[in-house]
């Protein structure tokens, strides 16, 4: 299962890449989090990133952990809902940032490469899911 950018089709990443802007976060910096408007996502460029959940009561659940080539945040494919996790840089991070709303145009405009888009973040999505359901069991058994 191909979880990076790498699942589109030369073309379609070339489309996506040509909307791209670097950014870079400090350390400790909140890439975003939970509950908050999806207006952009990006890929990890160097570096680290955590997801982590909210669990009421105590610190936020690290579920998984992003570095190079891996999407941060998908909730923007999904309108009009919410970051659905939080995320941390654990190290410097260099990213490409998409703005959502015309990423999403582009898709609309181009069924093919929304097919692409949709079928990869939903890879994501699954390997997320897998992810944080083998974590979180783990981190709140009784010892």
């Amino acid at each position: 299962m191909r979880t990076t950018m790498s699942a589109l089709s030369t073309e379609h990443r070339g489309r996506l890449l040509d909307i791209a802007r670097e950014v870079r976060f400090e350390q400790g910096a909140r890439i975003l989090d939970e509950g908050g408007v999806p207006d952009r996502f990006w890929i990890v460029r160097t570096g680290l990133v955590t997801l982590d959940l909210r669990v009421p009561g105590r610190r936020a659940a690290v579920v998984d952990s992003l570095s190079h080539g891996e999407l941060v945040g998908w909730s923007w494919l999904f309108p009009p809902s919410g970051w659905q996790l939080g995320a941390e840089a654990m190290t410097p991070v260099r990213a490409l940032e998409f703005d959502a709303a015309r990423a999403r145009r582009l898709c609309e405009a181009d069924p093919w490469l929304g097919r692409e888009v949709a079928m990869w973040v939903g890879s994501v999505l699954a390997h997320r899911l897998r992810a944080a359901r083998t974590r979180l069991p783990a981190m709140y058994a009784p010892h």
